[in-house]
């Protein structure tokens, strides 16, 4: 399934809630959830009236935003949770750990880029790297311990010198470590626990 290049205010709409999928542009922008605050489509506004959701409906929805929150197609997604099943433990934190560990998300989780989607761009054009060697796949899974940084000939670009503005030089999550002048961040321990979406592909 190709990758959904339509506008990412509908994403939000449809989901009832914002997925931040602007990034730090969310903070700052009025989103279209505030303004219009029911699905899209010309049945949008009669959904509030529709008989109440199912538990399989329910479950849909909330896998439907993991997949939104960190851009995949459901054919990444599956492939994901079917080796998260495989993984000793509890399946629903082993996805999270996969999600968590993809390079895209740790670049914008570390304030390199201000959405998934730049960061994944950033990866696509070379300018990441992991433990000093050049990585261009954004599903690439990061490993407790792992360095990663911008190259030295892109800390000029725009995008990231306005992404760490944004960032600040706090913390992302008490997982990672972040050295905002020298552009690079190291995974320092495992993801924290929380339980996913399981059900809906045990069925």
């Amino acid at each position: 399934m190709a990758r959904y290049t339509g506008p990412v205010c509908r994403l939000c709409r449809r989901e009832g809630t914002k997925l931040f999928l602007k990034g730090t542009r969310c903070l700052t922008e009025k989103c279209a959830v505030e303004r219009r605050a029911y699905a899209p489509g010309q049945h949008g506004q009669s959904t509030g009236r529709r008989r109440k959701a199912s538990e399989y409906a329910k479950q849909l929805r909330e896998k439907q935003k993991v997949k939104r929150i960190y851009g995949l197609s459901e054919r990444q997604f599956r492939n994901l949770f079917e080796r998260a099943i495989k993984e000793p433990g509890v399946t629903g934190e082993a996805l999270l750990v996969a999600l968590e560990s993809r390079l895209d998300n740790l670049v914008y989780r570390m304030g390199f880029a201000t959405s998934r989607k730049q960061a994944r761009q950033l990866v696509r054009h070379r300018h990441i790297l992991v433990n000093g060697r050049t990585v261009d796949i954004p599903s690439y899974r990061v490993l407790v311990g792992d360095e990663v940084r911008v190259a030295d000939a892109s800390r000029e670009l725009v995008q990231v010198k306005v992404a760490l503005e944004q960032f600040g030089r706090g913390q992302p999550v008490s997982w990672i470590q972040v050295d905002t002048d020298k552009v690079l961040g190291k995974v320092t321990e495992r993801p924290a626990q929380e339980q996913l979406i399981v059900e809906l592909y045990s069925k």
